[in-house]
């Protein structure tokens, strides 16, 4: 069993409520549709003055003071992100800034909508090897890369931020187990055209639409369906886990039907699973330690209740984290 313990969450919405309603009037649905197909009510998003680094530090804070903890306290902090406050410097170094961490290392991890259980691995073995604490965070502003015409994608996302805060040698719930997996051949299922060193974001890019977060639908939900149930059987196998062990799931926020479809072949017959997307929306990496916050914060959890969180997204990618509590 790893070393490693979860000491503290902490989580951050913007304060503006989006309704269905709102979000679907430019892309030409209404409310009852977008919950009919999604189940998703309301997200928020984030003032014109928040940046992703904002929601970080708010969500990073409340973690730190559920520990029992202090910004100087930290030796890392990794932000998962795959809407940055700018494409350099990466949004952690802002996160150190603000939160006046000036001993931690800090980078960031984009491994999209995965990207806090990516983040969580990479600072549960770099706490294994060399000690400390860490400061996990996942934070996106999808808002500000939606376009608003797309009823394929505005209507899923919101704004948000997750932490977590590990520790080593120390009390509390446990890493047990984590688990990462990438399909570079399915890359272009969801991704943001321009932007990059391969099509800058010029202005017949722009004139294009190229800057739009875009995602193929049909087929990500088809990765969904096909590769979880899958590959949450084999992590559990590793892990030496049945899966009438696990008490509690806590999956990406993906769309509530998709995971409704997903779920029909993965067995989790004692497990809760919990949900936050009806008022959230899919927060990108924030959903999962977002989620998560929110059943620490119902004590929905245990002693010994196994906790397996679950993260998929662009890339394709997918990860896994086995927590006992």
């Amino acid at each position: 069993m790893s070393g490693i313990a979860v000491l503290g969450t902490g989580a951050y919405v913007p304060e503006r409520i989006v309704t269905s309603d709102e979000v679907g009037a430019p892309a030409g649905v209404d409310g009852d549709w977008i919950i009919r197909k999604t189940k998703i009510r309301e997200r928020r998003w984030a003032a014109p003055g928040q940046a992703t680094s904002d929601l970080a530090v708010a969500a990073g804070r409340r973690a730190l003071a559920a520990a029992g903890l202090t910004p100087g306290d930290l030796t890392l902090i990794v932000v998962a992100t795959s809407t940055p406050d700018r494409p350099q410097p990466p949004t952690a170094a802002y996160v150190q800034q603000q939160l006046g961490a000036v001993g931690a290392a800090a980078f960031d991890v984009n491994a999209v909508c995965s990207g806090s259980v990516f983040a969580l691995s990479v600072a549960q073995s770099m706490l294994a090897q060399q000690g400390g604490r860490a400061l996990v965070i996942g934070a996106d502003v999808y808002s500000r890369i939606l376009d608003p015409a797309d009823r394929r994608t505005v209507v899923l996302f919101g704004d948000g931020a997750g932490a977590l805060v590990l520790g080593s040698d120390s009390p509390g719930p446990r890493v047990r187990h984590v688990a990462l997996h990438s399909f570079g051949d399915l890359s272009g299922l969801i991704e943001v055209p321009a932007g990059g060193s391969r099509r800058p974001a010029d202005p017949a890019a722009l004139e294009a639409g190229l800057q739009y977060f875009t995602m193929q639908g049909r087929e990500v939900r088809r990765f969904v369906v096909e590769q979880l149930p899958q590959l949450t059987k084999e992590f559990l196998h590793e892990a030496g886990v049945a899966a009438e062990d696990i008490a509690h799931f806590v999956p990406h926020q993906a769309n509530g039907v998709m995971l409704d479809t997903g779920l029909e072949d993965l067995v989790l017959p004692n497990a809760t699973t919990h949900l936050t997307l009806e008022h959230y929306g899919n927060t990108g990496s924030a959903s999962v330690p977002i989620t998560l916050d929110a059943a620490v914060g119902r004590g929905a959890f245990r002693p010994g209740d196994l906790v397996l969180l679950a993260g998929f997204g662009g890339g394709m990618s997918a990860g896994f984290a086995l927590l006992e509590w």
